[in-house]
């Protein structure tokens, strides 16, 4: 038993399985230990999964915590980030009043599937919820892919992957072979190139409606990094982002590390949120 241990996060370590508000239960990779944490990184429980349900379910008591209701939006995060590098964009989406569940998943230790798995766990988790929207940045949007692959929850209304690789990245094709590359990235980085059998081109299009935000100079450049074809966000091609019966699909002058904290891009994906369209009658951000 813990009284509110605060842990450093451990975010390539540990991935969310359960949700219950900002509270959360994360397991171990490749182990059957479980830990439960508040919204603050603390601990008050550790060992099986059915010991930490069992203290998350004395914190309801003791805090009179109900279940939220309505609308939520599922953050997913990119390869080798963290749930905390959407924080603007959380922000942004509480304000106009949805649930928002920043997911963290070991994206370095895990293949792609897997991390799906992951997903699907918190998804099954959201008691109340009514309606959900998934937001994926970069491999996040991969991740959702593969979960469509196996799954299906009539709860979910839209998706938005930004700077998704969804046809493979150039990058990962040229350093897959590279020992650093595939030590620090794992399996999941491998399957980041255009040419492997498990490669992205051969995950699930979601079955609903879907958008997709590009990072890029625009088409008479060579987008911001010489060594990719076409224009690109620095890391991913505006070529390879787009997919096969995309609602919408927007570019915007953005590096891909910022994708998902640019006010521009939180913007837009507001008003797809709303609308099912990225550009009609903008939904003002908050600043300040």
């Amino acid at each position: 038993m813990y009284s509110g241990v605060k842990t450093l996060g451990g975010r390539q370590f540990w991935g969310d399985v359960h949700f219950f508000r900002d509270w959360r239960i994360q397991k171990r990779v490749q182990s059957e230990r479980f830990r439960l944490l508040d919204g603050k990184d603390r601990r008050f429980a550790s060992g099986s999964f059915e010991q930490c349900l069992a203290e998350l379910e004395r914190q309801k008591e003791i805090r009179h915590l109900k279940p939220y209701r309505g609308k939520a939006v599922v953050l997913l995060h990119g390869i080798m980030r963290s749930a905390k590098s959407f924080n603007p964009f959380r922000r942004e989406l509480e304000k106009r009043g949805y649930h928002v569940y920043s997911v963290d998943y070991p994206s370095t230790r895990v293949p792609i599937e897997q991390a799906a798995d992951y997903l699907h766990q918190v998804l099954q988790s959201l008691e109340g919820i009514d309606q959900i929207s998934l937001i994926g940045h970069s491999m996040g949007g991969l991740v959702i892919r593969a979960w469509f692959q196996e799954h299906e929850d009539a709860r979910i209304d839209k998706v938005i992957m930004l700077g998704t690789p969804n046809q493979g990245a150039e990058m990962a094709e040229a350093l897959k072979n590279f020992l650093p590359f595939r030590w620090v990235l794992g399996d999941a980085g491998q399957q980041l190139a255009k040419n492997e059998s498990n490669s992205a081109r051969h995950l699930a299009v979601p079955s609903v409606p879907f958008g997709i935000i590009a990072g890029g100079r625009g088409e008479q450049t060579n987008g911001y990094n010489p060594w990719l074809p076409g224009d690109d966000d620095g890391t991913v091609t505006v070529a390879s982002a787009h997919l096969e019966g995309e609602a919408d699909f927007l570019r915007l002058p953005c590096l891909h590390m910022f994708l998902m904290r640019d006010k521009r891009v939180i913007k837009a994906a507001l008003q797809f949120l709303e609308t099912g369209k990225f550009c009609p009658n903008p939904v003002p951000v908050e600043t300040g």
